[in-house]
């Protein structure tokens, strides 16, 4: 029998094992009934730009079983890319993958781009004309490297005709259900969520509540810490963030007084260096392009900034180890 949907899987150097494995066993459990995981209803195949292992970031490393570039891509319906943890990195692949991707582009498959691999798609010039999302620790950086795109906020996927792409994490499971609907129907899109022991699939637009920093804090609290997550680099004054609410800039303040014990301002500054101090560790990228990113200002600011709040320059924190906070719970 002919599979329903067809997909070339091809993940990137470094590319991070949590979407590969959930989008991957997904589509193991709709793939045949009972629990066989045979290729019936949908296949796929696991490629490479060559044949030699890929790494993980984790560095477990993948196999791939056939080279991209010698398939015939007009028998997929999807070529799924997925991106490693360096946004940069991914988007210097360009060269090596451009050609492969239009291909595939002019032969009618739709492609797919899961974690950071949405920079290697505009890089490549593939996502001109279409929306896209990203991971929402990474929407500062994909604004300022391509500011003619349209990226859309706070979804964990958006499919927009050929091009799709998912922020990555567990959002794959998500994206994975609403390809295999379309292709299989919904009830075979569902089967097997509670093996994974997933309560439910997530709609596009579905809000996390783990980027709530209290249980207690209100709506309105939530609504800024998300429109200051977007607008982390925009010349936004805290009066327009707070008319955009419906509030004034005192009750604002109050709120954030309240719920964190500090004012919005001071938040939004703790916001802003807590996610400078990650892109400093985790990219190559100058201090000048963090700066504008976060809404810094320039590298002299950003620096002196730094290194008030962390005791040491912005290069001694670019040498060491890399970090792993979360940049919108800025530690108080």
């Amino acid at each position: 029998m002919t599979p329903d949907i067809r997909l070339l899987i091809l993940p990137l150097p470094d590319f991070a094992l949590l979407p590969f494995g959930a989008f991957l066993d997904k589509l193991r459990f709709s793939a045949d009934d009972e629990d066989y995981s045979q290729q019936r209803y949908c296949s796929w195949t696991l490629a490479g730009l060559t044949a030699e292992p890929v790494p993980s970031s984790s560095g477990a490393v993948l196999q791939v079983e056939a080279v991209a570039g010698q398939l015939e891509l007009a028998s997929f319906d999807y070529l799924v890319l997925f991106g490693s943890r360096n946004a940069g990195a991914t988007a210097a692949l360009a060269p090596a993958y451009e050609s492969l991707l239009k291909r595939a582009a002019r032969a009618g498959v739709k492609l797919v781009a899961i974690d950071n691999a949405a920079f290697l798609l505009a890089a490549c010039g593939l996502l001109d004309g279409y929306k896209a999302v990203v991971h929402w620790r990474h929407e500062a950086e994909f604004r300022v490297s391509f500011p003619h795109l349209v990226l859309v906020r706070e979804q964990l996927y958006c499919i927009d005709r050929a091009r799709i792409t998912c922020a990555g994490g567990t959002a794959a499971i998500d994206l994975a259900v609403a390809l295999l609907s379309s292709a299989c129907g919904r009830a075979r899109a569902l089967k097997g969520l509670a093996d994974m022991l997933v309560d439910e699939s997530r709609d596009s637009r579905h809000a996390l509540r783990s980027l709530e920093t209290g249980a207690g804090q209100g709506r309105q609290v939530q609504r800024a810490l998300a429109l200051m997550r977007h607008h982390l680099g925009a010349k936004l004054t805290l009066e327009q963030l707070a008319a955009e609410l419906g509030i004034s800039r005192r009750q604002l303040d109050r709120q954030f007084q309240a719920s964190h014990g500090m004012s919005a301002k001071a938040w939004w500054l703790e916001m802003r260096l807590q996610q400078a101090r990650w892109r400093l560790v985790n990219s190559s990228h100058s201090l000048a392009q963090i700066a504008d990113e976060v809404g810094l200002g320039d590298a002299s600011y950003l620096g002196k900034c730094v290194k008030r709040r962390f005791a040491c320059t912005a290069l001694a924190l670019r040498g060491s180890k890399p970090y792993s906070g979360v940049p919108n719970n800025p530690v108080q």
